[in-house]
């Protein structure tokens, strides 16, 4: 099977766990939560766009790196290799504190283990493609959070 075919299948598992939290029962906001939730969510969307925006025309939902496209390394790129599934699981998060029940922070878990596995795989792709500038940009940066800096 293709990688690009790879690709598309963990695309459509992705959305699939996305819309999975958003149809599993839910509970009854407490103000709190809701709130803070809220918030979290509004940030998430924040760093998702400047995520897309940063990645200009190398922005695909395929995991598979174009083949005409440069490493992104700047903006939010500077500080995590990737943002966008930051963004996707802060989403998740903020959701699951708002409006959350067990079933959601089951499927908001099963999301975070499923980008954590995908983020690895793409991961490997973009070192087979860039190599060396890949190796210096992944020892600098986390993979879905920051690196702490000493």
């Amino acid at each position: 099977m293709s990688r690009s075919r790879i690709g598309w299948i963990l695309v459509a598992i992705q959305f699939a766990l996305m819309i999975t939290l958003l149809v599993v029962p839910w509970r009854r906001p407490e103000p709190v939560s809701l709130i803070i939730g809220i918030a979290v969510l509004v940030g998430a969307l924040t760093l998702g766009v400047l995520s897309f925006r940063a990645l200009g025309s190398a922005l695909t939902a395929n995991p598979v790196p174009r083949e005409k496209a440069s490493l992104v390394t700047t903006d939010v790129y500077a500080q995590v290799r990737h943002p966008i599934y930051t963004a996707v699981l802060l989403a998740a998060g903020g959701f699951t504190l708002a409006v959350g029940s067990m079933w959601t922070l089951l499927v908001a878990i099963g999301l975070a283990l499923f980008l954590f596995s995908k983020s690895r795989w793409e991961d490997r792709l973009l070192a087979r493609k860039f190599g060396t500038e890949w190796d210096e940009w992944a020892t600098r940066t986390g993979a879905l959070v920051p690196k702490i800096r000493h």
